[in-house]
């Protein structure tokens, strides 16, 4: 594919990610930055990042379609990847059922999605779909560039490269907490995983990796949590995310959950990049 993510990226929200935080990532050698929160169909937010740099990749993570008409988000991408060629990674998805309310036959609106982007121009190699399910993984490699799978482990990311196969993107996003203290980080870790135990799309494909209802009741056993919001100094949670890499993965999009993320990017950039 023409448009380059490196190795190693970083997912944040839309509301997170500054234009001058995208110029010190960009420093750092960072090759993509991840929009997270359904960010607006206008996509000002992935403009504006663009021109404040002048070579990292700006992705979306994801573009609901319940929330953004196809055409809309066709006519933005255009104006978008005009501006800045082979730097805008359109990512869409189908968001949670428990959050849409028009959430209905997910699979076919995702088809439908891509039909409509099809007839709008935008390239197949220029987005990418959100999936864990073997059914639209497969759908992401047929259709886009590949697949963005979120909260999942690199034993998600072995099967879901068996599934696409080799060529198209895998690139699965992981949480981290850089944090020595085991339950302080913990702690930070699991006020954000706990609200993803609520929704069944992550449940069930969690239940498929081996955890238990245990693991999944409440806000979340020690052993979930430690597991989708890795924990420790650089190489420790460096070693977790290159896990990723080993199990298939084209690229792994870091989320820091920390208050002030820019220290662990910093670390994580020293022993990954």
């Amino acid at each position: 594919m023409g448009i380059e993510l490196g190795r190693f990226g970083v997912w944040q929200l839309e509301s997170k990610i500054s234009p001058e935080l995208a110029v010190e990532l960009e420093k750092l050698g960072y090759g993509a930055i991840w929009l997270g929160g359904s960010p607006p169909g206008d996509l000002n937010a992935v403009e504006a990042l663009l021109d404040a740099t002048t070579s990292i990749t700006v992705a979306t993570g994801i573009i609901n379609i319940w929330q953004v008409d196809a055409a809309t988000v066709a006519e933005s991408y255009h104006r978008v990847a005009a501006k800045h060629p082979d730097r805008f990674l359109l990512g869409v998805g189908a968001g949670h059922p428990e959050q849409d309310q028009k959430f209905v036959k997910p699979y076919g609106a995702l088809v439908e999605y891509l039909d409509a982007l099809d007839a709008a121009g935008v390239p197949v190699e220029a987005r990418a779909l959100a999936a864990l399910g073997p059914k639209v993984l497969k759908l992401a490699g047929d259709r886009t560039a590949g697949a963005h799978p979120y909260l999942m482990t690199p034993e998600h990311t072995r099967q879901a490269r068996e599934v696409l196969g080799q060529g198209p993107l895998l690139a699965p996003e992981h949480k981290v907490v850089f944090d020595t203290d085991p339950e302080r980080a913990r702690a930070v870790g699991r006020q954000t995983v706990k609200f993803y135990l609520g929704l069944v799309n992550y449940t069930n494909a969690l239940r498929k990796l081996g955890f238990t209802d245990e693991d999944l009741a409440g806000e979340g056993s020690d052993r979930v949590v430690d597991a989708l919001a890795l924990h420790g100094d650089a190489e420790t949670i460096g070693r977790g995310l290159s896990a990723h890499i080993e199990a298939g993965a084209d690229h792994v999009t870091i989320q820091v959950l920390d208050s002030d993320p820019l220290p662990a990017y910093r670390a994580l950039a020293a022993v990954l990049l």
